[in-house]
């Protein structure tokens, strides 16, 4: 089996893993009438918490990144994972009998439908929420192709015809997009809002080019407050909880609470000291 066929099986797994805390699976109407499926993860005894949507990667469902759903929710926020019917598993494998993984999976990734999906699917989430109270903070969280709609809906430059909303607080990508054919060289240059990116020393992209392609983005940003981790070991898919992925999922929790945490409060701090993962802040 091939290292892009083991990536779409694992996925998959992914998005049957149940948390292990409370969650609630609903459904809520977006503006073209369809329903995007949520699973969110309350705080316990909060009367109105901060608020992380949550954006999986292509082929990904609400059901993957439990990991952060569980962690953040007992940190005391209400997590939104989201599904993305335009980019879920089915779209994944429609694209791959069309064109081959490698091509359909590239596809996918740069099919403007499926951002205007995307970002439907976010306002949708956001109504959601907003109708059972007010978010005092609200923060975007993506991994892989979730990264690319969080570097969208923070500013970046694109091909795609995508409008900045700048709805969030602050953003965190997972596995950032490097210069391709939706994001143009320089296309970070516009993002100004606190931003996390975290990515691994064997996070390879789709056309296996190594993690140094991904961290060029960080270099680009005009955030004031931004982080870059680079965990040592870490692959594509341990972020979304793949693989041997306890270490990495670790190292996402402690900087994403940490940096969402902080600006939460007000403040922009200085990143934990952490074992194998190389930090470098603005």
């Amino acid at each position: 089996m091939s290292e892009l066929l083991r990536v779409l099986f694992v996925c998959a797994s992914i998005a049957c893993m149940p948390g292990t805390h409370a969650q609630q699976a609903v459904s809520t109407p977006r503006a073209d009438g369809a329903l995007t499926p949520l699973m969110v993860y309350d705080a316990q005894g909060a009367s109105c918490p901060p608020l992380a949507l949550v954006s999986p990667g292509a082929g990904g469902s609400e059901k993957g990144l439990a990991y952060i759903g569980d962690a953040l929710s007992e940190r005391g926020w209400r997590v939104i994972v989201m599904g993305h019917q335009e980019s879920g598993m089915e779209a994944l494998r429609s694209d791959m009998r069309r064109a081959g993984f490698h091509r359909g999976l590239q596809d996918l990734v740069a099919d403007p439908n499926a951002y205007r999906g995307r970002f439907m699917d976010i306002d949708a989430a956001l109504k959601w929420s907003e109708q059972r109270c007010h978010a005092p903070f609200k923060a975007l969280i993506g991994h892989s192709m979730g990264a690319r709609t969080v570097m969208l809906e923070a500013g970046a430059q694109n091909s795609l015809g995508v409008h900045v909303k700048n709805l969030f607080d602050a953003y965190v990508a997972m596995s950032e997009p490097d210069a391709d054919g939706v994001f143009p060289s320089g296309a970070a240059r516009n993002i100004t809002a606190p931003m996390l990116m975290l990515t691994g020393t064997r996070d390879e992209t789709i056309d296996h080019q190594g993690y140094q392609v991904r961290a060029k983005s960080f270099d680009e940003l005009a955030s004031k407050c931004a982080w870059l981790g680079v965990v040592d070991g870490a692959t594509h898919m341990n972020f979304a909880g793949g693989g041997f992925a306890k270490e990495t999922e670790t190292d996402v929790l402690a900087l994403t609470a940490s940096f969402l945490d902080a600006l939460h409060a007000g403040h922009c701090v200085h990143p934990p000291t952490l074992s194998g993962v190389r930090i470098t802040t603005k």
